[in-house]
């Protein structure tokens, strides 16, 4: 039989107050916000003990709720647990290990997890966000069809020599993994079965997901394996982005939210999230659950950045004391999300963290859908093109988005799809992108907006595509890849369709040498040149100035920026299906890219005032 020590602490008792459980060889502490006059115990392998508290004067939390405490002695390491409020049973809302499917907490020591080194592990920041260049994958993705992988789907796939040198030799610096905490749609004593989900369903936010580990069974393994990746990942040169889903769980009814304080945790009734339900980060215990969050991630996992799912669902306050809190451990870890909700939010509009309040949460991005929809076409019709499909109209928006979505003297937001002025302060607050797991993967929209697309057309706008991305001022984003033009056979939201749809093709690494090639040439240009990657709004509007855009064509001009050896860079973005011809002024110019092809080396000269465009490709010279 246990014993315990009851007690009560007021939330004060840390400024992001979440530890549900803490572990000693001689004690073990259990915390859990629960309304008042609950009823709450802690059940350890079947033994209840109970949980009390007495009502403590705390005027920023106590007319919302208390935190009730058993302090149980011996060691524990290893047993189950269940925090039980008023009947109702779960690990809590704070769990940091778990039984298969997340049923029960355990009991852990999580230096037991650590594999060797990982003391002095570190990410490789970059000394700024201009230098973040993001890779979007799914584990499963990545892996489940490579031959040569050991670890099909796993988290360990990612530590394997072939992921690693495709990374390296793609010279991305960041890998942004879709949700590997412990979601509820894939059933870990089935694995044998064909199962298949993005994630975005969470039920433990603090534990990765025992899908991707080895063994879903061993509490331990899905940790160590997690923190294995980081740190293979990490010694490559390599960040790790986890994306992060506050915004709803998989359901209220079985929540750990909703069943250690019902409805506390939520907007109830209102679907922002268009998940059926939508969290409250304005109430402050969802709050402080959220700063917590994403300091267990980087002070237990070594997460180097955040990609936050619906941002627009969750307020600008708690955006902003996140980004606060992350800057207290390191301000070089980047964070970014989603500016806008998948529906209606209860919150006020103005209290939202959208793409127009951007503004008043600095050193946080925001994705452009400006600049995604004004190359390949809306969202919302998979048939219609725009840039690339060489319809005219969105040379203004793709401006704004080369630019970073700023104020720049020669952008006319009354001709920006979607917004009618500037919403970053910096160009950094841009995530530049054409394609995410979220929508059709860019081979193919092309085909679908572009009937009777030719392989040769598809590669030339695939390239010019993410030439416009990776030379744009914001922080470029792809999806994984893209750099082998990968199909999802057309469907649009693949988030539970099979391996079949979602699995990477390697075989067409060799099938289309010049897409990857084309794509290591533009991260080396981007990582080599600062000139792309001014990361401040009045040195691009000091240094970028655009020539006159004709129908699908628009080019602009570095000049003489900062830290660049290339004084004069002219780039030009050709989407018609002939040749265009721009003035680019008097002068000599060596060629580092034309007609789908990059040497940054030079690939020859060409004499202004007048330069000729290949139809569909890019073109890249400079003094």
């Amino acid at each position: 039989m246990t014993t315990a020590m009851i007690a009560c602490d007021p939330p004060k008792d840390a400024p992001y107050w979440f530890d549900e459980m803490t572990y000693s060889p001689s004690e073990t502490v259990f915390k859990v916000f629960a309304p008042d006059n609950a009823k709450c115990f802690v059940v350890i392998d079947n033994d209840s003990v109970e949980m009390t508290c007495k009502p403590v004067a705390d005027d920023s939390l106590m007319t919302e709720g208390y935190v009730y405490k058993a302090v149980v002695k011996g060691d524990l390491k290893g047993k189950t647990y269940e925090l039980v409020v008023n009947g109702q049973s779960s690990p809590g809302v704070f769990a940091k290990a778990v039984t298969v499917n997340g049923q029960k907490g355990v009991v852990v020591d999580l230096r037991d997890s650590d594999p060797e080194g990982w003391a002095t592990d570190k990410g490789p920041h970059p000394a700024t966000y201009g230098e973040w260049m993001v890779y979007e994958l799914h584990h499963r993705d990545f892996s489940i069809n490579r031959p040569d992988a050991q670890h099909k789907g796993k988290f360990l796939a990612l530590s394997e020599p072939w992921a690693i040198e495709h990374l390296q030799q793609l010279g991305i610096n960041a890998v942004h993994i879709l949700p590997s905490y412990d979601f509820g749609s894939v059933d870990e004593t089935r694995l044998d079965e064909p199962q298949y989900n993005w994630g975005y369903d969470p039920v433990n936010y603090n534990v990765p997901d025992g899908s991707y580990s080895t063994d879903p069974a061993d509490p331990l393994c899905r940790i160590r394996e997690f923190k294995q990746m980081v740190q293979a990942l990490h010694q490559a040169g390599i960040n790790v982005v986890l994306d992060v889903v506050y915004n709803h769980t998989y359901d209220i009814d079985h929540s750990n939210f909703q069943r250690t304080y019902p409805d506390y945790y939520y907007r109830v009734g209102s679907n922002g999230s268009g998940c059926g339900n939508e969290t409250a980060s304005e109430k402050l215990m969802m709050r402080r659950f959220m700063i917590a969050s994403v300091r267990h991630w980087i002070s237990e996992y070594h997460i180097d950045g955040f990609r936050f799912d619906l941002m627009g669902v969750h307020d600008i306050e708690t955006m902003n004391q996140i980004r606060q809190a992350v800057d207290e451990i390191d301000p070089t870890i980047f964070i970014y999300g989603e500016g806008w909700s998948a529906g209606q939010c209860a919150l006020p509009l103005e209290q939202q963290g959208v793409k127009a309040n951007i503004a008043r949460m600095p050193r946080i991005a925001a994705f452009s859908d400006e600049i995604r929809d004004a190359l390949r076409g809306p969202f919302n019709d998979d048939k219609k093109g725009a840039f690339l499909a060489g319809k005219p109209g969105e040379e203004m928006s793709l401006m704004a988005g080369i630019a970073g979505m700023i104020n720049h003297p020669q952008i006319d937001y009354a001709k920006v799809n979607y917004s009618d002025e500037a919403w970053a302060q910096e160009p950094t607050q841009m995530m530049s992108y054409v394609s995410c797991h979220d929508d059709m993967c860019l081979v193919d929209r092309l085909r679908a907006s572009i009937p009777g697309i030719t392989d040769e057309e598809l590669i030339r706008l695939d390239l010019l595509a993410q030439t416009a991305v990776f030379t744009s001022q914001g922080v470029p984003f792809m999806l994984s890849g893209e750099e082998l033009l990968r199909t999802k056979q057309g469907v649009h939201n693949s988030f539970e369709s099979p391996d079949a749809v979602n699995q990477l093709d390697w075989t067409a690494r060799s099938r289309y040498p010049q897409v990857m090639d084309y794509y290591q040439k533009l991260t080396a240009l981007r990582q080599q040149h600062p000139a792309f990657r001014m990361g401040k709004a009045e040195l691009v509007n000091k240094h970028l100035t655009f020539l006159p855009s004709q129908p699908c064509m628009v080019a602009f001009r570095i000049a003489a920026a900062p830290n660049d050896e290339w004084q004069d860079i002219v780039v030009v973005l050709n989407a018609n299906k002939r040749a265009v011809k721009v003035e680019t002024g008097e002068g000599n110019y060596t060629i580092v890219a034309a007609n789908g092809s990059i040497d940054l080396q030079g690939m020859g000269t060409v004499s202004g005032p007048v330069v000729t465009v290949a139809p569909q490709s890019a073109l890249i010279i400079h003094k």
